[in-house]
């Protein structure tokens, strides 16, 4: 159990278009608990936060749109190339973005919940989490949907792909795999018998601390 949140806590990740947020809606339906980090990355920079004070007056104004909220294509394409201010991002952003997600799943009243993150392996969150749960498809699946679902064109979403852990590094850290390569059926048949699973986790796991 996470000493973080109080209870038995499982790391949702997957690559770009694998299906992340399907599975955690299913999971949610069934009533488990979930919270997306890319969700608590957005509201960590909102109009009127300190973080997007901090960004503003370190990289300029140019950065805010014209209703002040953070220009990320901006953001993006300044840090980039520059790996002096990216690592000054992270430092800023990820404390604040991590304390906000405990908080948050700390609050949840499910007896287990889902911390759902792209970045799980890569920015180190796993170590928070009592299991990995990966969600797994194809590159050729990955490229296919990302393509379809963000308008991106075929070398910008394969630019994406580099930038994270590869798909069989991926699958040797994870605990638990659910393959979202077939059906809408064969999903959910996956994420009913996970949800079970997880439940008679969290009662073993209560029913050894009382």
């Amino acid at each position: 159990m996470s000493a973080l949140t109080g209870k038995l806590l499982i790391g949702l990740t997957g690559g770009i278009g694998s299906g992340k947020s399907t599975v955690a809606e299913q999971f949610r339906v069934l009533g488990a608990g979930y919270v997306d980090a890319d969700i608590v990355a957005r509201e960590i920079v909102a109009p009127g936060t300190p973080a997007l004070a901090a960004i503003s007056e370190h990289f300029g104004a140019e950065l805010l749109q014209a209703d002040g909220s953070l220009n990320r294509a901006a953001l993006r394409q300044r840090i980039f190339s520059d790996q002096t201010a990216k690592l000054w991002l992270e430092q800023l952003l990820h404390p604040a973005i991590r304390e906000q997600l405990f908080a948050q799943l700390t609050a949840l009243p499910t007896p287990y919940a889902l911390l759902v993150a792209p970045l799980l392996l890569e920015n180190g969150l796993d170590t928070f989490c009592d299991r990995v749960l990966l969600v797994d498809v194809s590159e050729q699946t990955q490229l296919k949907r990302t393509i379809a679902r963000d308008q991106n064109n075929a070398e910008q979403v394969k630019a994406i792909m580099a930038a994270q852990l590869g798909r069989q590094q991926k699958r040797a850290r994870a605990d638990d795999i659910i393959d979202n390569n077939g059906s809408l059926a064969q999903l959910t048949e996956q994420i009913t018998h996970l949800h079970k699973k997880y439940l008679e986790l969290s009662r073993k796991i209560r029913h050894k601390e009382q």
